[in-house]
């Protein structure tokens, strides 16, 4: 119990807050954690199991009020988290209407028959593929996509009905969205409060379908929209438009568009957090004497003059010719690997003036040479 945190510090939330706040800091950061947008992210799934047991005592106010007395021990001790069947009054009961509302109020959908009966669902969240070049990742730049989405339907408004029909009261539910089945068991009667299995939920029944949705409600659109994707982003994070998910059921709010960014390789460039890498070839002459030379940026080479004596494998440093940082001002930097080429197919002219320089090379031009053999007499004196 020790090991784990305060729940209010997990919802980020003071201990005064209503429950309009706790339901809102829950709803965003079971979306930012939820397992399926942090595929392969055990960090995320883990904080997501953290999120949803915090709201379940939070958002229970009988929960709550034992929490806020007795710490962790209070939700425990009556029967939350530590197995058996113990109280469970918070669970589809006061509060946001536990399990089945964590579900249905998140991510749209329901727990075991659907969202809470009657009342607003928000919308699903999207998932958008987007793929971009590596230049337009660094660089920022601005797409058109295609969008299949719901849309309200704009012949009934959204009410499913024949304009000017008649829309009654379920008479199964009585307009309230759900009905209670009693089944014997052999441990007596257990009663069930489940979605209305006529109305589904609406609390109504339409006569007369809306001929353009059909009594959905709702119509399939295409829509081309531009995304302006920020100069910085990396291969898989993820854009969020909110409110340009699916359509919310009821007056819910609508959901979250989620662009997952992909980007292509480079083919001179490697990218690591917002510094760029390449390799740079320097012919042998070069290397030995020195040379300014065009190193390639992603915008335009640049003139940066390679010391005398640069060695293979040699890194240099180019500050600011990296990426945009996505959260702030500045770039990343460039680094050069100078690969030094050593010539092949030389003319015997070519291999005469090699063999009278190395002849007339003392020690001192080759440092690394000299040692080497310092320390082989060394060991063997």
């Amino acid at each position: 119990m020790a090991n784990k945190r305060d729940y209010y510090e997990v919802l980020g939330v003071p201990k005064n807050a209503d429950e309009a706040a706790i339901k809102k800091a829950y709803r965003e950061l079971a979306k930012k954690n939820h397992p399926d947008v942090n595929p392969g992210d055990k960090g995320a799934e883990e904080r997501f199991k953290e999120i949803n047991e915090a709201y379940q005592v939070l958002s229970n106010p009988q929960k709550r009020a034992q929490y806020d007395q007795f710490g962790h021990d209070g939700p425990q001790a009556s029967g939350f988290g530590g197995g058996g069947f113990g109280d469970f009054s918070g669970f589809g009961g006061g509060g946001f209407g536990g399990f089945e509302d964590i579900f249905s109020s998140v991510f749209g959908g329901g727990f075991g028959g659907g969202a809470r009966a009657n009342g607003p669902v928000p919308g699903d969240d999207l998932r958008y593929d987007l793929t971009i070049s590596f230049e337009e990742a660094a660089m920022g730049c601005e797409k058109d996509i295609n969008l299949v989405r719901d849309e309200e339907c704009p012949e009934c408004h959204g009410t499913g009905a024949k304009p000017g029909s008649k829309v009654d009261t379920c008479p199964t539910c009585g307009g309230s969205g759900q009905e209670r089945v009693v089944t014997n068991t052999p441990f007596g009667r257990i009663q069930n409060v489940r979605t209305c299995s006529r109305c589904r939920g609406a609390g109504k029944i339409i006569t007369e379908p809306c001929a353009k949705c059909h009594g959905r409600g709702k119509v399939r659109v295409s829509k081309r929209r531009t995304v302006k994707v920020p100069a910085g982003i990396d291969n898989g994070q993820v854009l969020t438009i909110r409110g340009q998910g699916g359509l919310g059921e009821r007056g819910g709010q609508p959901g979250d568009l989620l662009i997952v960014i992909s980007v292509k390789p480079h083919k001179l460039f490697k990218r690591r957090e917002d510094d760029l890498y390449i390799e740079m070839p320097l012919t042998f002459t070069q290397a030995a004497l020195g040379a300014e030379l065009d190193v390639p940026t992603l915008t335009k080479p640049v003139k940066y003059r390679f010391p005398e004596g640069t060695q293979p494998g040699q890194v240099f440093r180019l500050r600011d010719q990296g990426v945009t940082h996505l959260r702030g001002g500045g770039k990343g930097d460039l680094y050069v690997t100078a690969v030094v080429e050593i010539p092949k197919k030389l003319t015997s002219q070519q291999k005469e003036l090699l063999r009278q320089f190395d002849e007339s090379a003392s020690g001192n031009q080759y440092e690394k040479k000299k040692s080497f053999f310092d320390k082989l007499k060394d060991a063997f004196s």
